[in-house]
């Protein structure tokens, strides 16, 4: 069975206009949703649960769209939507939806996680389960997968997805009877989480890691804001919070400084759409997954610029870069030649690496240059020689980037690799003799570090959601996925994310097959592990670990 935790939500007024029915049909691709793992939901009652199985006849006849008949299930009233040709889209989509929304009060809400099952005649192990979790209200009656499977997929007879030309789904339902269950996050964490505008979960994740500097999130707040940007201003009170044409230097560092100072102390879940907007997104680049490594590069090189000529300058380098010694020395005649290079991040390969030193080893792998591929030296021609790097430095804040995603020439496509690869709570780049260091590096400095951050992709190569683990005060490990923040067991942000482990047949459900309890330790979330891994981690050395989760004082914030 293909298992995929990581919907695309549907129903947001931004991405889809509502018809006189309340439903959404046209606009583009709707969002990524925020469901990571089974680990989400909290034992709940028998009578909240229900599912309904609807076998759809002559499929592919279908001109436009089809409901199913209503059901209960969770003491809901329901219905499912498809679009068997898609929702301006080149694949099936499938909703959700609450019927008759007309009728039902303005204030009305609900909160409500569900599966949604398409049957293979191939056999169980051939059937693709997708998750969601949604607050249904009037204003947002549909949720789901606008792309929940390609229709090339879905017509391809080897998955089996259409059997004499009907299809077959099945969605199980859960309901929360709280109005709003990440009320309480504040108060249970001291942390509140962030909005997903559609699929910026990566980016809440990388944003919640970086708040958890207090180094940097200290920085953010000193730099100067021109009048009319304080923190306070913005989206958090009603004010406008369109950015205009003011200059991306200015404007990312400004919304930033305020995303900041609401997760501080506001009560609810911030909202990012005025930070996206001074990166020049449309609405449309929300519902759009981008690199991580490569948004983390363009928040620090604008913060940089805006941090010239103040007290903070110079910030982003002392907290996160470090340099690389590269050399090439020939081996056969006296020519050798090296250069100095700085980083902010490092991306270390998985495939064929058990550990994050195996990775290293790796890294500092010398490369011997030699035949058609020999070097060509000052004064001696082409010569055979070694090429490598070794590191001159690390930063007080070490940002891996795992490289769980990678080109197969066999298949000819990008795959993601879920194999298992091990890291722990602290990292010592001084082991094995030192031997990832190069000369000229200090001695005196002591490269033993300690996990601050787990950054995880639960999905595919092709889609999927992204949370974080992260112990903002260096001791309880706390989940940030979107809205949701709670906290976890250390085992649970660490092991539980190396990868590999069984099957996806199902993973993550409990013995009636609904969403699990949140602070399971079972065998379901084992199973689940090989498509929820972690693809970015951060360190931090222990030596400064006191300064780089400094106190954030009164007179810090803007």
């Amino acid at each position: 069975m293909e298992v995929d935790s990581d919907p695309e939500r549907a129903g947001l007024e931004e991405r889809q206009q509502a018809n006189d029915n309340g439903e959404r049909e046209h606009g583009p691709e709707p969002m990524e949703g925020t469901v990571s793992e089974s680990t989400q939901h909290r034992n709940h009652p028998e009578h909240l649960k229900g599912e309904f199985t609807w076998e759809i006849p002559n499929f592919s006849q279908i001109e436009h769209k089809e409901y199913s008949d209503k059901f209960e299930a969770g003491g809901s009233t329901w219905r499912l939507l498809v679009f068997p040709h898609g929702n301006n889209t080149d694949h099936l989509s499938v909703f959700l939806a609450i019927p008759d929304a007309q009728d039902l009060p303005s204030d009305w809400t609900l909160y409500a996680a569900f599966r949604l099952h398409l049957f293979s005649s191939r056999g169980h192990e051939h059937d693709l389960v997708k998750d969601a979790q949604h607050h249904f209200s009037r204003r947002e009656v549909d949720w789901g997968y606008n792309t929940f499977i390609p229709l090339s997929e879905l017509h391809d007879p080897a998955r089996g997805f259409l059997s004499s030309g009907s299809l077959t789904l099945r969605v199980q339902v859960w309901v929360n009877p709280t109005t709003n269950p990440y009320a309480e996050s504040r108060a249970d964490t001291g942390f509140v989480g962030l909005k997903n505008q559609g699929a910026t979960c990566y980016m809440n994740s990388l944003l919640q890691t970086l708040y958890a500097i207090n180094a940097f999130r200290r920085a953010v707040y000193h730099m100067p804001s021109e009048e009319g940007d304080g923190a306070r201003g913005g989206e958090a009170t009603g004010a406008s919070s369109e950015t205009g044409d003011k200059d991306e230097a200015e404007a990312i560092p400004a919304a930033l400084q305020r995303v900041f100072w609401r997760l501080q102390f506001t009560d609810g879940p911030v909202g990012t759409k005025e930070l996206t907007r001074s990166f020049g997104w449309d609405s449309s680049d929300a519902f759009q997954q981008h690199d991580v490594q490569e948004l983390n590069r363009i928040l620090c090189d604008r913060l940089e610029v805006r941090m010239k000529g103040t007290k903070v300058e110079g910030t982003i380098a002392q907290l996160f870069e470090g340099h690389t010694h590269n050399y090439i020395e020939c081996l056969n005649v006296d020519c050798r030649s090296t250069r100095r290079e700085s980083f902010q991040d490092l991306q270390l390969d998985v495939a064929g690496c058990r550990t994050v030193l195996d990775s290293f080893d790796r890294y500092c792998a010398p490369e011997i240059l030699e035949g058609e591929n020999q070097y060509v030296a000052e004064g001696h021609g082409l010569q055979d020689a070694r090429k490598g790097v070794l590191f001159e430095d690390f930063p007080p804040v070490l940002q891996l980037q795992l490289k769980r995603f990678e080109y197969d020439y066999a298949k000819d496509a990008m795959v993601k690799l879920n194999t298992r690869y091990e890291f722990g709570d602290t990292l010592d780049l001084d082991s094995h003799g030192r031997r990832y260091l190069a000369p000229a590096a200090s001695p005196a400095v002591r490269n033993l570090y300690r996990l601050l951050a787990v950054l995880v992709h639960s999905g595919g190569v092709h889609g999927g959601h992204y949370y974080a683990y992260v112990r903002p005060e260096g001791s309880q490990w706390l989940k940030f996925d979107d809205e949701r923040v709670e906290k976890v067991e250390a085992h649970a942000a660490v092991e539980d994310n190396w990868g590999g482990g069984g099957a996806a047949d199902g993973g993550g459900l409990d013995g009636s097959g609904f969403l699990a309890k949140s602070n399971a330790r079972a065998p379901p979330l084992a199973r689940l592990a090989r498509h929820a891994n972690a693809y970015m981690l951060v360190y931090v050395r222990a030596s400064e670990w006191d300064s780089v989760l400094c106190s954030i004082r009164a007179q810090d914030i803007p």
